[in-house]
């Protein structure tokens, strides 16, 4: 199949995998966080890992958007289910993720309330056609990947005159969740995570372009290169970043040119910027409250604002104190860490989003077998 098989190739690899251990410097220690949770499975199904030099460290980041969701939000759509009797449609990934007190959505549908999983937001606006007389929210989440789609169904809802549908509204934004974490105490100051590059998401990137990541090249001197998902992909990226961090460069580099564009989906941008604006604050798991880092919807389409069509009561939510979630998605510990960790904490009884969701460290560490860290293979080295 074209633009996968090739790369999938196995001599390749080989290849690369060869240059990457010439390249990497013996004295020195290459720590690289993969910021969205598409290369850390990418990364263990293929086992790219084990094909790294021992001295090149992957460091997972909170690009999962099912793992950064605060549970005080979760809770609000369990509350938005069962309290205000709406139809709730949800991705599958939210369905599962335990939020107070073990409280899912998945409990509170066997408990009665109309939670409908979807694959799109089209999907969601159907339903609410279909229903009439039944409010139905659309629990959104996600990266700047998945905010156009969510932003087109405003859009025809208001065409349509939708009186019965609203969104509760949870898109993130990328590059502020990465210099919240390069200005965190643990990196800059106490050096418990040691970052000397990112490999930059592409899907976001193939919305926002390449360019929004330049700030954190020259500000934080650390080098970034957007990277695709597969293999040689992610392979490639990694002998990138060595060759940027030996001769001492930090710059935005685009190995995945075959989809990312420097300025670019600027359509998507311009639907983006017409739906929503910049909270001036949010909540994330892990990070904390982090500046300007989320969207809400503008003023102009509250008509469809699921947070201003009905009232939400203020929760003492709280995380399981033994889950390590958090300091996961801050890349402070890995999922081998944490006690729960392929005990009480499986994919079929989740403690902690990062189990729950496709793009989770743990649930990536527990589907391919990766229970204690591996070993690089001698050929590699």
């Amino acid at each position: 199949m074209k633009y996968v098989d090739e790369y999938r190739d196995q001599e390749l690899a080989k290849t690369i995998a060869g240059a990457i251990a010439t390249e990497a410097d013996s004295e020195k220690s290459y720590h690289f966080m993969e910021f969205c949770g598409g290369h850390t499975h990418a990364m263990f199904r293929y086992g790219v890992q084990d094909l790294m030099p021992q001295n090149v460290h992957f460091v997972h980041g909170p690009g999962c958007p099912v793992c950064v969701l605060p549970i005080c939000r979760l809770d609000d759509a369990v509350e938005l289910a069962e309290r205000h009797g709406v139809i709730l449609c949800t991705y599958g990934d939210m369905m599962r993720v335990p939020g107070t007190k073990h409280r899912s959505l998945m409990r509170a549908k066997a408990d009665g309330a109309d939670v409908r999983m979807v694959y799109s937001t089209l999907d969601a606006l159907k339903i609410a056609r279909e229903n009439p007389e039944r409010q139905v929210v659309f629990f959104a989440i996600g990266f700047e990947t998945t905010t156009p789609p969510t932003a087109v169904a405003i859009k025809r809802a208001e065409a349509e005159g939708f009186k019965n549908f609203s969104v509760f509204c949870n898109h993130v934004l990328t590059p502020a969740a990465i210099s919240h974490i390069l200005e965190s105490p643990e990196v800059r100051e106490l050096g418990i995570v040691k970052i000397d590059g990112f490999l930059g998401p592409s899907h976001v990137s193939s919305v926002i372009g390449s360019q929004p990541f330049e700030f954190f090249a020259e500000e934080f001197q650390k080098p970034v290169v957007i990277a695709g998902f597969e293999p040689l992909d992610v392979m490639q990226s990694v002998l990138m970043l060595i060759r940027q961090v030996n001769e001492d460069r930090h710059e935005v580099e685009n190995e995945y040119t075959r989809v990312v564009t420097e300025e670019g989906n600027l359509k998507a941008q311009a639907l983006v910027s017409a739906v929503f604006e910049l909270r001036k604050t949010f909540d994330w798991r892990g990070l904390g409250t982090v500046p300007y880092s989320a969207l809400r919807i503008r003023d102009a389409y509250a008509d469809f604002d699921a947070e201003k069509r009905f009232e939400l009561s203020v929760k003492a939510s709280r995380e399981v104190t033994s889950c390590e979630c958090p300091s996961i998605l801050r890349g402070v510990k890995k999922p081998t860490d944490c006690k729960l960790f392929g005990t009480v904490c499986t994919p079929q009884n989740p403690i902690g989003s990062c189990m729950v969701s496709s793009e989770g460290a743990c649930a990536a560490y527990w589907t391919y077998g990766r229970f204690r860290e591996p070993k690089p293979l001698e050929a590699a080295k």
